[in-house]
């Protein structure tokens, strides 16, 4: 069996940003993924669960209804913790939505009240969410991103 294309890259230079992981096509339609790298793989632990999930309700409910929210497929948590994975319509390159994700990520900074989407006719699993946790993740990729343009995976 091939080996998937996001096993190919090597975790162990991958370092924070967003990267273009891949674009599929299908007739005259184009999803692009992007890898919304949050921490470094196999060097720092890994976000916690309750703060993933939070980091999840609220980016996605800030991209679906930002300027480009048509072009959002998809917004949700890597299976390894170490960020999320963000799929949008079209050939978007990093540079240009970096502008949309420092959006939602400063969104869950300044967030305050109830989050979206955690009561149990919405969500299922909506107690395990935590808001100051999702804030600090948000605050360290934002200080990141500010600091360091990564928009492309290292060479392996």
């Amino acid at each position: 069996m091939e080996k998937i294309a996001s096993f190919c890259i090597d975790h162990t230079k991958l370092l924070p940003g967003i990267y273009l992981s891949r674009r599929d096509r299908c007739k005259d339609c184009t999803v692009t993924t992007f890898d919304i790298r949050m921490t470094a793989p196999n060097r720092e632990p890994v976000i916690d669960q309750p703060a993933l999930h939070t980091i999840e309700h609220l980016a996605a409910t800030w991209l679906r209804n930002c300027p480009i929210k048509d072009s959002i497929v998809y917004f949700g948590p890597m299976g390894c913790r170490t960020g999320c994975y963000l799929l949008v319509f079209g050939e978007l390159s990093p540079a240009q939505i970096e502008p949309y994700v420092r959006g939602a990520f400063e969104f869950i900074v300044d967030f305050e009240g109830e989050i979206p989407g955690a009561k149990a006719d919405e969500c299922g699993n909506y107690l395990e969410q935590n808001l100051s946790m999702a804030k600090y993740y948000a605050i360290r990729y934002l200080d990141e991103l500010k600091n360091n343009k990564r928009f492309e995976y290292p060479v392996k």
